[in-house]
């Protein structure tokens, strides 16, 4: 009897297992199926200039792509997916993926050439004699240096301009996790993606070349003081928050997102 009790938990067992596989086949090919090549071109909106080189992140699935010398792109996305168009003095734009556009093929994508008045710049700080000796003593020098905690794995800055540096770095000894759960908890799902941007080299070469955080702002559903926010929470300088391009923006909120997560498991 004990027996034939056995052989059948072993008989259901792998009917139960069987099911779960052919779902999971299931799902998995559905998800493939709904995701298409889609394909298009970017232009001028006044001129219709072909634009070469513009950045497009799916900010559904986290890829990307750039147009060619024709202004021709294709990108891996399914309907309802976001895209957004970024290029160096237009303003960007977001479009989303619709039945018409993956059912009839490319379509022409216009984005707006930004008016850039320049304001009258003056130099005031630093007054030049044209004498080196003289003119070396008068540039300012920023030291901005990073402490680094054995056991965490990201660096705290301190130097002339961050004199509450050192108490910085002992809260983090003493008390590493609470300022990360309440940065990153009511994020968490937007800030997933981070491990997925940091794989995709045509976002990462995005980023590089960006200081306007607008990317990471799409990309990560937050605004620039939530940014902001995070970086100073993580003990970065108020120097690396103003100056730092996108890429390293990115790659900073990451290693402080990693560090929570292995501390709030512990």
């Amino acid at each position: 009897m004990l027996l034939y009790y056995k052989l059948n938990v072993i008989y259901y067992m792998k009917r139960i297992l069987l099911y779960i596989l052919l779902f999971t086949g299931i799902t998995t090919y559905s998800q493939v199926e709904d995701s298409e090549i889609v394909t298009g071109k970017v232009l001028n909106a006044s001129t219709d200039q072909k634009l070469e080189n513009v950045h497009i992140v799916n900010l559904s699935q986290v890829i990307g792509t750039i147009t060619d010398k024709e202004g021709d792109f294709s990108i891996q996305a399914k309907v309802n997916d976001t895209l957004y168009f970024s290029y160096i003095g237009y303003k960007p734009l977001r479009v989303r993926v619709t039945n018409d556009w993956v059912k009839f093929g490319a379509v022409k994508i216009k984005i707006t050439e930004l008016g850039i008045a320049l304001e009258e710049v003056v130099v005031a700080d630093v007054q030049l004699t044209g004498y080196l000796e003289i003119d070396a003593k008068r540039i300012p020098v920023y030291n901005n240096y990073r402490y680094s905690i054995s056991g965490l794995n990201s660096g705290y800055e301190g130097g002339s301009k961050q004199p509450g540096a050192v108490n910085k770095v002992l809260g983090a000894i003493f008390n590493p996790a609470d300022f990360l759960y309440n940065t990153f908890s009511k994020r968490s799902k937007e800030l997933r993606k981070l491990r997925k941007m940091k794989k995709d080299d045509k976002i990462r070469n995005l980023l590089e070349t960006k200081f306007d955080r607008a990317t990471l702002m799409a990309l990560l559903q937050v605004d620039r003081l939530d940014i902001d926010e995070i970086l100073r929470n993580c003990n970065y300088s108020v120097d690396f928050i103003k100056f730092a391009n996108d890429l390293q923006i990115l790659d900073a909120i990451s290693e402080c997102y990693e560090e929570y997560k292995i501390l709030d498991r512990k």
